[in-house]
């Protein structure tokens, strides 16, 4: 178990507000991730908050209300302000004090209670906002189950690449299109090649899909030309969001080669609302090793700590609510569940390492996706080109209807749960988000 844990891991601690300890709780005490809200039907400025049960902290009247030392007093003036990115630049042991001061304030036996109490809004009542400047986006392709997987739909002899094995490959993404849950995501139009034609048309993505990933926000970054040392990168990861990198399957087919992925891609991306800190993600880590047979990392890819600790435990889950479901009042179904401790290929580090080792500068509030997290079983994939084996069969839903690729008015959300035994389980919030039909014109 990871050398970090301390006090705010204990499974038995408990809050002050109340929902904060029921089981079923994604946002127990030991969890206290940050988002960026504003109260629902108001245009007052947005305001960084610490989700706690179905609360939210307000981190702008909690910063006059509590009474707090004059070095946590310093670090909460940017939350106050509604500066995230400027508290993720914060050295990590800043950072960890914050979270050892909003523990203390927050658990059953602190004396900031009557303070606090007014500083609290229901997350019900809240609107939630992209949760920090995110000046730039790149997604890797770590989930090797999902490089596989769709490698062998159109490459059955060579499905992974040389180069996949060796190095984390990575495109750079469109970081203004990033939406967080909640969002509308239109259909988009794109050039197609139809099957058998010769001419492309213009016309909307008949084969919509979602990737099921995780993101990855950078807290303090680097100095242009300087590269991050694997033995320095956890200090520069700041926290863990959900991720659905959509994805519009035919005209991916057409653009892609030879510098990848394009219009196909950058139309959006829904994220979770609240960034699951690293800090609170220690009891959940677990080892990390390619397997014997493979080629091992690069020596600047490689560590004792990466390969005693690398991974994470975390659980990920795909549900589907179609426009059909939600008249009808049933609930969403899952589609698939997998593990990202056993189905990436590249740790955190790794793949932030990798990213700066060119001298590449990194910057507060990046975002890094993880790739496709899909598992080794043919029900595991963390997307339908995969679950549908490139459209070629389709799924049967819960009510009896099936689905191929998404339609228009289905809800796609994913969910995720850090867990181990011995640990409080946490969880990410749901990343949901609806399709509507592509404008044509």
């Amino acid at each position: 178990m990871s050398s970090s844990i301390d006090h705010t891991h204990d499974a038995a601690a408990q809050s002050w507000v109340a929902s904060a300890n029921a089981a079923a709780s994604e946002f127990p005490i030991q969890n206290l991730p940050y988002g960026l809200f504003r109260r629902a039907g108001t245009n007052e400025s947005a305001r960084v908050g610490v989700a706690v049960g179905d609360q939210i902290l307000d981190l702008r009247l909690a910063a006059s209300a509590g009474r707090w030392s004059s070095a946590v007093q310093v670090l909460l003036q940017p939350l106050a302000e509604g500066d995230l990115n400027a508290f993720m630049a914060q050295p990590a042991d800043k950072r960890l004090l914050l979270r050892h001061a909003l523990f203390e304030a927050l658990a059953a036996d602190s004396k900031q209670q009557a303070a606090l109490t007014p500083c609290l809004l229901a997350q019900s009542a809240a609107q939630m906002a992209v949760p920090c400047r995110i000046g730039d986006y790149t997604d890797f392709y770590t989930g090797i189950h999902h490089a596989t997987t769709v490698g062998k739909l159109f490459r059955p002899d060579n499905p992974l690449l040389p180069n996949y094995k060796w190095v984390p490959i990575g495109y750079h993404g469109r970081s203004s299109s990033i939406g967080v849950s909640g969002q509308q995501v239109r259909r988009p139009l794109g050039q197609l090649m139809p099957p058998g034609a010769t001419v492309p048309e213009r016309a909307p993505c008949k084969r919509l899909d979602y990737e099921l990933e995780l993101g990855v926000f950078v807290a303090g970054g680097n100095a242009l030309g300087e590269p991050i040392p694997i033995e320095q990168a956890d200090a520069h990861l700041f926290g863990l969001t959900l991720l659905n990198d959509w994805s519009a399957r035919d005209m991916q087919a057409w653009e892609y080669q030879p510098l990848g992925p394009f219009l196909a891609k950058n139309f959006a991306t829904t994220i979770s609302p609240w960034i699951v800190t690293m800090e609170a993600l220690e009891p959940f880590r677990c080892t990390f090793a390619h397997p014997a047979e493979d080629p091992q990392p690069l020596p600047y890819l490689d560590s004792a700590k990466n390969r005693a600790e690398g991974g994470y435990a975390i659980e990920l889950e795909v549900w589907l609510q179609t426009a059909q479901m939600r008249e009808a009042g049933q609930a969403p179904t899952r589609l698939m569940r997998s593990n990202f401790g056993q189905s990436a290929y590249w740790t955190l580090a790794q793949m932030l390492t990798h990213h700066a080792s060119n001298g590449c500068n990194l910057q507060p509030g990046d975002l890094l996706g993880t790739g496709t997290q899909s598992g080794p079983a043919a029900e595991e994939g963390g997307s339908l080109l995969e679950l549908s084996q490139g459209g070629k069969q389709a799924l049967t839903l819960a009510n009896g209807e099936t689905r191929t690729f998404l339609q228009d008015g289905d809800t796609l959300i994913l969910r995720g749960y850090a867990h181990k035994e011995g640990a409080r389980r946490i969880g990410f919030g749901d990343c949901a988000a609806t399709v509507l039909p592509a404008v044509t014109r």
